[in-house]
């Protein structure tokens, strides 16, 4: 995970530094406390200068400080990692390796195609100095941040970077749609003195029977944001990228689903439905389809890590012999639930696994609400008879539905593997601390979106990924800070298998073609509305996901001491010769749901067989993923009704509840804590 920015002027007399602004570099520094590193590159006789910056988290190969170069003056910026596609050895470093692809295309072409075969959330920034060309864009999904702002003061200036400086100017930062990735001619925009984006869309393409089709709805929907004197072209030849998925299925059943499954009625939904269905021998081979398909997208994510032998945990101040390095955020909802159990196959059997639970802190309850609350979450209360009630009046204020489903869905853990060690992390957030990191941190993140569902799921997701909490170890709770580098999310699995409620209402009024325009346009939006600022949260506290670490420092005898600030986590050394050196305990946010695998699969069934909305809630959306989970042993989380992050956490209870998602959210643009 690094933090890369480039800022463009067309006018060399114009000092770009100033485009620099102190609280943009504070914020790129944060997401690459490595490695900081600039080069300014001024073409006078065509009067354009171009500045670039890296700011490096090194966790992969030898330490390769960013912005790179090569003889031929070429320049890159990378904030991404390769899964499939490119052939990246175990020493290697990713960056290089693509910058060395990049260095051999000898065509627009050979570069779409590069781009077209990375498998792996990325965004970049590739200045090609032979052509004067400026390339830059986002992966299919939009997995990694890439921000945009035009300069109305300076006409014809242009910066790109992660992540932005909430300002009271009015250039506006943007996110870069991921429609595609774009080109600027900065010799033929110098010479016109006007600024041209060429834009190379995501395509479809089906080798049977020839027949493209564009992802995205093209030049119109991303030239309305644009300032009045950016214009946005295709390209003379039409060239594009070819998506790393295979388009949605979009079949309609003639008829529905099997009679023997319509006794099914919200009074009745229990475990034993979903067994009904797995009797069915075509739904049984589909369901281990999905679980094996999954199963090597967990893998990828957890498997090649680095572990080191020191094995010093996150806990403060007593530190077992093991630690944890991967961390999956946890409610105890379907998709968390299948998430561990299928990292449980793949992480050695002896380390343990942080599951990371966020709590707001509830208001003082009418009996009314505290039945209202009983009543939502009767379905899981057979896996809570058991949980120990003290350490649940501990925290009662916490007691939010994602905390009991969270605690139940740790026993189911226990069950189906009772040696590994769960570290069930229980973040507990009062609502001053959420007001005070909101201020000081959360808000420039969110930025630039704007809604009250953006402040609500990005502050859940702030603090859930800063992994600070306690756990209960043998009845005593002890404060505890997540070491894991990778945490895993389960983020993607609703916008594909119909999790949401506005699916139902879709299904109900418009049926299953309507249902799968809808789960199209929501895979298609998933960029902009979630992982660019999923990104954005997670990469401030230097936290993020790659696979293959290396090791980058080895001292004796060391003595740990955590030192929180509002950025990361840092550990300091102290050696016997009293000589200190900082740490950063990195996180990578990872989306198993996205791998390009697994979405090809399910793009490949027709919706029939991924949801059944005629049936209750609790089973017939996610239908296929809840037969999986059933399938790997799972129980009472199987038949779990969809809960959002905002309503399952309460942080949507906490302030105003009378808002709407959609509203714009006044507590993103205050300048003081109220």
């Amino acid at each position: 995970m690094c933090g890369i920015c480039c800022v463009v002027s067309l006018f060399v007399q114009h000092t770009i530094g100033g485009f620099f602004k102190d609280g943009l570099l504070c914020n790129l520094r944060r997401r690459g406390p490595n490695s900081s590193q600039h080069l300014i590159k001024t073409v006078s006789d065509l009067s354009y200068q171009c500045l670039f910056s890296g700011h490096i988290l090194h966790l992969r190969g030898l330490m390769t400080p960013q912005p790179l170069t090569d003889i031929d003056n070429n320049v890159f910026l990378w904030n991404g990692e390769v899964f499939n596609g490119i052939h990246v050895g175990t020493a290697e470093n990713d960056t290089e390796v693509m910058f060395h692809h990049l260095s051999s295309c000898s065509s627009e072409s050979d570069i779409l195609s590069l781009f077209s075969s990375v498998q792996g959330p990325w965004s970049f920034i590739y200045y090609q100095a032979s052509r004067h060309y400026l390339w830059f864009g986002r992966d299919y999904f939009g997995r990694r941040s890439l921000l945009w702002q035009f300069n109305k003061e300076l006409d014809r200036a242009l910066c790109l970077s992660s992540v932005s400086a909430l300002s009271e100017s009015d250039n506006q930062w943007q996110e870069v749609p991921a429609s595609g990735i774009y080109k600027i001619d900065l010799k033929a925009c110098a010479i016109s003195e006007s600024l041209v984006l060429t834009f190379y869309p995501w395509k479809y393409h089906s080798r049977e029977n020839a027949i493209e089709e564009t992802f995205l709805s093209g030049l119109d929907q991303i030239s309305k944001d644009l300032p009045a004197y950016v214009s946005l072209t295709m390209s003379e030849l039409k060239l594009s990228l070819i998506t790393p998925v295979v388009p949605l299925n979009r079949t309609v059943p003639e008829t529905s689903v099997d009679s023997h499954c319509r006794n099914i009625t919200n009074s009745t939904v229990t475990v034993e439905d979903l067994h009904r269905f797995l009797a069915e021998e075509h739904k049984k081979k589909l369901v281990q389809q999905l679980i094996d398909v999954l199963s090597e997208a967990v893998k990828r994510r957890v498997l090649y890590l680095f572990r080191d032998t020191g094995q010093l945990t996150g806990e403060i101040p007593s530190m077992p012999t093991k630690k944890a390095h991967v961390a999956i955020l946890f409610s105890g909802g379907i998709d968390s639930m299948l998430i561990a159990t299928l990292a449980d196959r793949h992480i050695p059997s002896e380390e343990p696994i942080d599951l990371l639970n966020v709590a707001f802190m509830i208001k003082e309850q009418t009996i009314q609400s505290k039945q209202k609350k009983q009543h939502e979450l009767h379905s899981c209360q057979e896996c809570c008879k058991k949980l120990d009630t003290t350490i649940v009046d501990n925290f009662s204020c916490f007691n939010v539905p994602d905390r009991i489903t969270g605690r139940a869905g740790l026993e189911e853990l226990e069950t189906i593997n009772p040696s590994r060690t769960w570290n069930f992390v229980e973040i507990n957030v009062t609502l001053e601390e959420l007001k005070r990191m909101r201020q000081q941190r959360i808000r420039h993140l969110v930025y630039p979106l704007d809604t009250v569902l953006d402040d609500s799921i990005g502050c859940a997701v702030w603090f859930a990924s800063r992994g600070e909490g306690f756990i209960t170890t043998q009845g005593d709770v002890k404060p505890y800070k997540s070491s894991a580098k990778v945490v895993l999310t389960g983020i993607g699995a609703d916008e594909q298998l119909a999790g949401y409620s506005r699916h139902r209402v879709c299904f109900k009024k418009y049926g299953l073609e309507g249902l799968n325009k809808e789960l199209g346009m929501e895979l298609a939006r998933i960029s902009s509305r979630n992982l660019g600022r999923d990104d954005r949260i997670i990469g401030d506290h230097g936290k993020e996901a790659r696979v293959r670490m290396t090791p980058t420092f080895s001292l004796p005898r060391v003595l740990l001491l955590g030192v929180l600030t509002s950025c990361c986590f840092h550990i300091l050394l102290l050696t016997s010769n009293a000589k200190r050196a900082f740490v950063v305990l990195t996180y990578k946010g990872r989306f198993p749901f996205l791998d390009e695998d697994v979405v090809s699969f399910l793009n490949s069934l027709p919706v029939s067989e991924k949801a059944d909305l005629t049936l209750p809630r609790g089973i017939g959306e996610k239908l296929l993923l809840r037969l999986a989970a059933k399938e790997l042993g799972l129980t009472a989380s199987t038949i779990l009704p969809k809960r959002a992050m905002q309503f399952g956490s309460r942080i949507a209870k906490m302030e105003n509840s009378n808002e709407k998602a959609s509203d714009k959210c006044s507590r993103l643009q205050s300048v003081s804590v109220d």
